[in-house]
């Protein structure tokens, strides 16, 4: 299937990786309507940054992902739906772990309901590589256990067996996209890289981090999209969880590092106690195997092993060090 003719739904796309998205397929040629978060500010996130024929292309319909009335609104005469709205901060989840359960899993339960009932013609529902807890082995297949080590990776897990489900009951046409570690302009300071960046932006030396030894997978967010267009394109995807990474595994002390090179500052990294997670929450390590996403819809990265991080890393560090938009950030504060 292709996206070209079709009328597609982006919810979440006033976040990070959503605004991402919904702009690069406005510049395809794709129409779009972007589901953003309803607020009385009529603020559409960070679409509201988009180049103006951007946001003159796209239909907005602004409601609220936990809604099914709303949800189903918002659906009619799509016929493909791209699902990224998901409350993501785990820390955020240790103590409001209720509204984790309502907007992931009642969200999602939401959006196959309205798409068996109204015959979407795809779904791609957004998991997470939190969804595997810390590797049991390495790189990580799409076969590897699910452990919910937070209240956060535990209403993914929740979300994820949902939207599975309604496939496997209705043969409702879902895809699940399973990202890793996703980074870039944009992302929220609740994220290490943008932690790291905005805190060394603002003149800090001794940097405020928390566990330096877990490793992650991290995948630029240009990488992100383009791991969503292909599995919506992807009718052998139907049905299937398939990991986005970068197959290159790097430790929390050694990105940190890296950035600092890269900004060309020496700096000294503090433990905040605040930041680490108890420590059975705690992910040790994520390592992506993706030979799936390659082999069913031909996606490779383009920003892999230590040279991609270096380049995503580069890319990323211009545009948080932009005044304009490092003011956004509140280098000195955690962002829980």
């Amino acid at each position: 299937m292709k996206l070209a003719g079709k009328k597609v739904l982006v919810t979440g796309a006033d976040g990070f990786i959503g605004s991402h998205l919904t702009e690069h397929l406005v510049r395809q040629g794709i129409d779009v309507r972007a589901f953003v978060y309803y607020n009385s500010f009529n603020s559409w996130g960070w679409l509201d940054e988009s180049s103006e024929d951007v946001r003159k292309s796209l239909d907005v319909f602004a409601g609220d992902i936990r809604d099914p009335n709303g949800v189903r609104a918002a659906m009619q005469g799509c016929d493909v739906v791209l699902h990224l709205a998901a409350l993501i901060a785990i820390p955020y989840s240790y103590h409001s772990p209720d509204t984790y359960i309502d907007t992931n899993v009642k969200g999602t339960l939401n959006i196959v309901q309205a798409a068996r009932d109204l015959g979407v013609e795809r779904v791609v529902h957004t998991s997470t590589s939190e969804v595997y807890g810390t590797a049991r082995f390495v790189p990580i297949t799409e076969e590897h256990p699910l452990q919910g080590q937070s209240p956060y990776s535990a209403s993914k897990i929740g979300a994820d067996q949902i939207a599975q489900s309604f496939f496997h009951s209705f043969e409702t046409p879902v895809t699940t996209i399973r990202p890793f570690n996703t980074y870039g302009p944009r992302q929220s300071a609740r994220a290490v890289i943008p932690t790291i960046i905005t805190q060394i932006a603002a003149g800090a030396r001794q940097l405020k981090l928390g566990a330096l030894h877990p490793t992650r997978d991290f995948n630029y967010v240009r990488d992100t999209v383009r791991g969503f267009l292909a599995l919506a394109e992807c009718d052998a995807a139907v049905g299937q969880v398939v990991n986005v990474g970068s197959n290159y595994e790097v430790t929390i002390g050694d990105t940190a590092a890296l950035i600092a090179e890269l900004m060309g500052r020496e700096v000294e990294f503090v433990s905040d106690e605040q930041r680490i997670r108890p420590a059975g929450s705690e992910v040790e390590r994520l390592w992506a195997a993706n030979a799936k996403a390659r082999e069913l819809a031909g996606w490779t990265p383009e920003y892999p092993g230590v040279e991609g991080l270096k380049r995503g890393l580069a890319e990323t560090i211009d545009w948080f060090t932009q005044p304009e938009n490092l003011r956004r950030y509140k280098a000195g504060v955690y962002n829980i």
